[in-house]
């Protein structure tokens, strides 16, 4: 598939596009830096609605736009299947977390797997040294070790996504936006005569468009089963449509007359119920999760936590098991998610994370 021949690994590397401004500019960097750069698209087999707020990520049009980019910058531009990657590896689990009450994070597991996953194994296979992407993070090298760390322009600080990469991976990855504003980004792509300078960013998950995830689940599924909506008594004061229609927090959508708003509490499948209550109930002191991966060698005792990609990073006290992760809020958070991700930091760093399995009343 990819012509070795003349590649020097220790200078090649492949660049992520996804036909968007970020990963242009990537591929330029690069390119203006002396890497020998390839360009490699994934294509999802996802038939997307494109408008001009909201562009697919991952629809013929971003395919012809990253291939033009390539066609511009003189470097090679391979399309490749990741559809039944994709079908296997994210979108089936995440219908599964959702009808078990659970709330994912598919592009978590979108880097974990297909690009920090599979296409960097690809490149490694075709003689690529790293992979690079779009992202705004930033990796270091202090004392021999690899590190994840936060972007020069923290407002698009991607890091909460990229938590997962397998630490004895990051050698092999390259984000060349770390030192740079959105703005300039965009600026430096409209110089270099890209047509994609004026593109705006892609806001949906890439195969579920307009955000509507209700509607995907509901078109795998032979029947939908509602439930009760009950208060923590066990108070029957609803109906529900089904559990997947439901995460922690939400207001909208009970259909629960009453003096004051209510908001789902809790999710419970096995009951097939909701449990909904007052906002100050949502208040937790802590969580607990699983399946973490630690960036770093060791955990201090204190750490910054962040709950959601756009939560604003809690003061906490942290400690590791050896199987779970368990946080302490030094001040309550509402919002604590099953399903979510916590991220931990120090400073700038990224010391790891894990999927959150259950609150702290």
């Amino acid at each position: 598939m990819f012509n070795q021949k003349k590649m020097d690994s220790a200078h090649t590397v492949m660049v992520a596009m996804s036909g968007g401004v970020d990963s242009s500019a990537a591929a330029l960097i690069l390119l203006e830096k002396g890497y020998h750069v390839i360009g490699v698209t994934m294509c999802l087999g996802i038939k997307c609605e494109s408008t001009s707020s909201s562009p697919s990520c991952c629809g013929p049009e971003a395919v012809g736009d990253a291939r033009r980019v390539c066609g511009n910058l003189g470097i090679k531009h391979y399309v490749l299947d990741f559809s039944h990657e994709l079908e296997n590896m994210i979108i089936q689990p995440f219908i599964r977390e959702y009808t078990q009450g659970r709330t994912p994070n598919p592009c978590i597991w979108c880097n974990q797997f297909l690009k920090f996953g599979k296409l960097l194994s690809i490149a490694r296979s075709a003689n690529c040294r790293f992979l690079a992407t779009g992202h705004y993070a930033r990796i270091e090298e202090r004392e021999g070790a690899y590190l994840l760390l936060k972007p020069k322009d923290v407002k698009k600080d991607q890091t909460y996504f990229l938590y997962r990469i397998e630490r004895d991976l990051l050698p092999n990855v390259i984000f060349p936006l770390s030192d740079l504003k959105k703005e300039d980004v965009r600026e430096k792509v409209r110089k270099a005569g890209l047509h994609v300078h004026h593109k705006p960013q892609s806001q949906d998950i890439c195969f579920i468009p307009k955000g509507d995830y209700r509607s995907l689940i509901s078109s795998r599924m032979n029947a939908l089963e509602s439930g009760e909506i009950v208060d923590k008594s066990g108070k029957v004061l609803g109906k529900h449509k089904g559990v997947f229609f439901y995460t922690i927090g939400q207001r909208k959508g009970l259909g629960i007359p009453g003096s004051h708003p209510w908001y789902v509490l809790a999710i419970q499948p096995e009951k097939n119920r909701v449990v909904v209550g007052r906002r100050e109930e949502l208040q937790s002191r802590g969580l607990c999760a699983g399946k973490v991966n630690f960036l770093v060698d060791a955990l201090p005792s204190k750490a910054w936590v962040k709950l959601r990609s756009s939560h604003r990073e809690v003061s906490s006290q942290v400690s590791f098991d050896g199987e779970k992760l368990e946080v302490l809020f030094d001040r309550n958070q509402e919002f604590v998610t099953p399903g979510q991700s916590v991220v931990l930091y120090e400073d700038n760093v990224v010391l790891g994370g894990g999927i959150i399995e259950e609150a702290v009343p």
